[in-house]
């Protein structure tokens, strides 16, 4: 299973403008193409994650995620934030890169949990971070995922 075979290009965006939190949530869930009701109800449930502790892993980079009926497969996406936002991240640093991801309750092949190890591992790369602020198309994050073979 490689990284990149999860992402799309209409699913990166590259210039998220979202200033707060729920915004860049908001943001990222749209590049799903859901329905109003499903990103309502997805919103929700990622606003619960968060509450639980702030998925702002270090380094500039998030992984909103949870688990939701409003998807019949794994579904990520991607957004850039080029200045950065108080995401509450663990090493309370701005973060700049948000990696979504949301899988149904129940998936038989069961990808959400190594999926989400990937991008830990992708994002602890030490020129990601870097790499993913010059990057200026989506072709150019699938072309990083490939090379780094995550």
């Amino acid at each position: 299973m490689e990284l990149r075979e999860f992402f799309s290009e209409e699913a990166v965006k590259l210039d998220i403008q979202g200033t707060t939190k729920d915004d860049v949530l908001k943001e990222l869930i749209a590049l799903l193409g859901l329905d109003e009701k499903n990103e309502a109800m997805l919103f929700k449930m990622l606003k619960r994650r968060e509450n639980l502790g702030s998925t702002g892993i270090g380094r500039g980079i998030a992984i909103p995620h949870c688990r939701s009926l409003v998807v019949n497969k794994l579904r990520v996406a991607f957004g850039r934030k080029r200045e950065g936002l108080d995401f509450r991240a663990i090493d309370d640093k701005p973060v700049n890169f948000f990696f979504l991801i949301v899988a149904p309750p129940l998936e038989v092949s069961n990808q959400y949990l190594p999926v989400l190890g990937k991008i830990v591992q992708f994002s602890k790369e030490p020129d990601v971070p870097e790499r993913l602020m010059t990057i200026t198309q989506p072709s150019e994050l699938m072309a990083l995922l490939q090379e780094k073979g995550v």
